[in-house]
């Protein structure tokens, strides 16, 4: 083979690779940066692009929302409890131009900077505050690095605390506080419960009172419900308190009788006194003791 053929060949490599380099492709979710010389040239939309092999360098920067997870920082409470949390957080390129020139690796200067916020924001509240508020510190934490990270052309979209670890005592001592709040809730809606029947029950024996069939309409219904099981025991309710009532009633009126009781009247229309108690009988005396006789023996008659 000549040597004007190597020659072709060679021509024809280093031009297949100078168009090698110098066709570029920008995704549909990219935007091109393009320095020549290390000068900023403007930037380039997606598509095929043709730039100047050696004199060009072009930049594509990704334009979709990243995620970042944020390690765990062990972090001081404002009431002295420490906790670990652990957070992610979404940002996304807004200005391709700024993300390269004002910064050297976003992801890096992002995870650094967020660590920091998340240990100053959650640090300013108390454990009770994180644990119920967690939107709030959200919105804080976004809002601080959105501050920041917009001189870097970023802009985050959502922080969020993925996890947040207490101490076991912190734990313990929380199950008791959480039990004893369901406690309380109980007795509150027990008394509650006998409030509300109490006061039932009173509306209750009103009507009853009002209408005395009422409360035999009810024994007939305790029966009924009774005998539903065939249950050999009969069981006949009587108004206990009626009852007793009606018997205090009568032992009054016995009383009141027997005190009223007229005592009576002598022959001239004048109240015989009543008789003296009869005294009471002296008592007998002893009998003298017999006295002794002496035993003579009888003569015998010759």
């Amino acid at each position: 083979m000549s040597t004007v053929a190597w020659i072709l060949i060679v021509l024809l490599a280093l031009a297949l690779i100078c168009l090698a380099m110098a066709i570029k492709i920008v995704k549909q979710y990219e935007k091109g940066v393009l320095f020549r010389f290390g000068r900023l040239k403007g930037t380039r939309e997606p598509g095929l692009r043709v730039i100047i092999p050696v004199v060009d360098v072009l930049h594509r920067i990704s334009l979709r929302i990243v995620t970042m997870p944020i390690q765990s920082q062990g972090i001081i409470t404002k009431d002295n409890v420490s906790v670990d949390v652990a957070a992610v957080a979404y940002f996304r390129v807004v200005d391709a131009v700024r993300s390269v020139i004002e910064i050297e690796n976003v992801s890096a200067a992002i995870n650094q900077i967020a660590q920091t916020t998340l240990r100053n924001v959650v640090g300013q509240h108390a454990l009770d505050e994180i644990l119920a508020e967690t939107d709030r510190i959200n919105d804080a934490i976004r809002l601080i690095l959105d501050r920041t990270t917009t001189e870097w052309g970023l802009q985050i979209t959502l922080v969020e605390l993925r996890d947040i670890q207490l101490p076991e005592t912190m734990k313990r001592a929380m199950a008791r506080q959480a039990e004893a709040e369901r406690e309380k809730r109980a007795k509150i809606i027990n008394a509650e419960g006998e409030q509300l029947a109490a006061t039932r029950l009173g509306d209750a024996s009103d009507i009853m009172m009002a209408h005395p069939l009422a409360l035999q309409l009810r024994n007939l219904q305790t029966l009924v419900e009774l005998g539903v099981d065939r249950n050999t025991t009969v069981v006949f309710p009587a108004p206990l308190m009626s009852t007793i009532g009606e018997l205090g009633n009568f032992l009054a009126r016995e009383e009141a009788a027997a005190a009223e009781k007229p005592p009576a009247a002598g022959g001239d229309g004048t109240t015989a006194p009543a008789p003296a108690p009869a005294p009471a009988p002296a008592p007998a005396p002893a009998p003298a003791p017999a006295p002794a006789q002496e035993h003579r023996p009888r003569p015998t008659v010759a």
